[in-house]
């Protein structure tokens, strides 16, 4: 096997294990609960990142492929119409067969096969990308499973722990009071080249023009989220966006998502339990909606996505913390100011940036090219990271994206000030 062969299947391997340990703490009603139609059940993600690799790769390169079930092809098919049939989205929970031995029987079956399809020296290149591209897709989608099983947990009125390893407690840490960091405009480069991997909606690199700015070297934090809400910011009209009151009136938003009043103080579900809101910590589960009202009461903007690619990759900045199960939740800034913070293994960070092509995109040929471009209409984008996000799955192009109703991500605000918004 060549060096790069014998690197996909350690990945392999490594990133399916990670699953399965992630749904280890939960029981088999755990993982068939689906809280609302956003969420997908764990036992779903487990067999839809299996389909992907079943439908995708084996189909296609194990010569002796049969169907583990036909079924399955229709039942863990998520969007992508030209492979076929899709089960309902909002309905994934009320499928209570297959349960979680025959799902874990899937996935050990898919992965036999497709360790004998990696170590077949006729593995063409091409097909190692797609295997590549399958990882990284698996990765996402264990960052949704601990998205979803939150939100589920979140319904239960014993405020359940995921798993009890994880701290609800952050460390005690010292005041960081926000700063502004200079970013200097002009002629900037931005999006992905090179021959690492990226996801085709980082392509193509290309230039923008931006003017210079100023970028918060933290995120706003729990403690000036409660400052905007005892200012009447879910109650001020005039700070939110037209789409966004609606939403706040409809949906009757006081706080951010996983917050409660308990007397004096705010309550946080964590997936470490229910604790109070700690001021240092960033504020989280924040909707775009949200974001952009808390910008513009704080007399500042949410930056453009190209700004904050462009901060991130010419600005001194502090080391991201990185994935860590025993924690599973955004910590504070660190106590010294001097560099840009943050940047990932928090939150992720809505932009002002509506999620679109860049110049000369084009989705690739067949059924993944609905990856990424098919969803390029009423989302805005997000950058960096979150607390929730796999080992290296992280970079400063990445585009993550959602509408600006949602909450149930892990998603934060860093502003920004000055410079034209492009």
């Amino acid at each position: 096997m060549s060096p790069i062969d014998v690197a996909i299947c350690a990945d392999y391997c490594t990133i399916r294990e990670l699953t399965e340990e992630l749904a280890s703490p939960l029981s088999g009603e755990d993982q068939t609960a689906q809280s609302m139609s956003d969420v997908s059940p764990t036992k779903w993600h487990r067999a839809h990142t299996t389909w992907f690799f079943e439908t995708f790769v084996l189909e296609q390169y194990d010569t002796d492929f049969e169907p583990f079930d036909p079924v399955y092809r229709m039942l863990f098919n998520s969007y992508y119409d030209t492979v076929g049939e899709q089960y309902p989205r909002s309905q994934r929970g009320v499928i209570t067969r297959p349960g979680i031995a025959e799902v874990a029987d899937y996935r050990a079956e898919v992965d036999r096969r497709m360790r004998v399809v990696l170590d077949d020296e006729r593995f063409p290149d091409d097909a190692a990308e797609l295997v590549r591209l399958g990882l990284h897709h698996e990765q996402q989608h264990q960052e949704l499973m601990l998205m979803d099983i939150k939100h589920v947990l979140a319904q239960n009125p014993s405020h359940p722990v995921y798993r009890p390893q994880c701290r609800a407690d952050p460390p005690t840490q010292q005041h960081c009071p926000a700063r502004w960091v200079d970013v200097e405009g002009g002629v900037v480069e931005t999006g992905h080249r090179g021959e690492a991997f990226a996801f085709d909606n980082e392509r193509p690199f290309h230039r923008v023009f931006l003017e210079p700015f100023r970028l918060a070297h933290r995120l706003v934090t729990a403690g000036d989220w409660i400052q905007f809400v005892d200012d009447g910011g879910y109650e001020r009209a005039d700070l939110w966006l037209s789409d966004g009151w609606h939403t706040v009136q409809s949906e009757g938003w006081t706080a951010p998502l996983y917050w409660r009043s308990e007397g004096n103080r705010w309550m946080v579900h964590t997936l470490g339990g229910t604790r109070p809101a700690l001021d240092d910590e960033p504020v989280c589960h924040v909707s775009f909606y949200e974001a952009d009202a808390y910008a513009r009461w704080a007399g500042a903007r949410l930056p453009t996505e190209f700004e904050w690619e462009h901060a991130a990759n010419s600005q001194p900045s502090a080391p991201s913390r990185g994935f860590d199960l025993e924690r599973l939740h955004p910590s504070p800034a660190p106590p010294d100011g001097a560099l840009l913070s943050q940047l990932a293994g928090e939150c992720w960070q809505w932009t002002a940036s509506a999620y679109l092509p860049y110049p000369g995109f084009a989705p690739a040929p067949g059924a993944v090219g609905e990856y990424n471009g098919k969803f390029m209409s009423g989302q805005m984008v997000l950058r960096g990271a979150s607390a929730l996000t796999p080992p290296r799955h992280v970079r400063p192009t990445y585009r993550n994206f959602f509408p600006p109703a949602a909450r149930w991500p892990m998603t934060g605000v860093r502003l920004a000030t000055g410079g034209a918004p492009q």
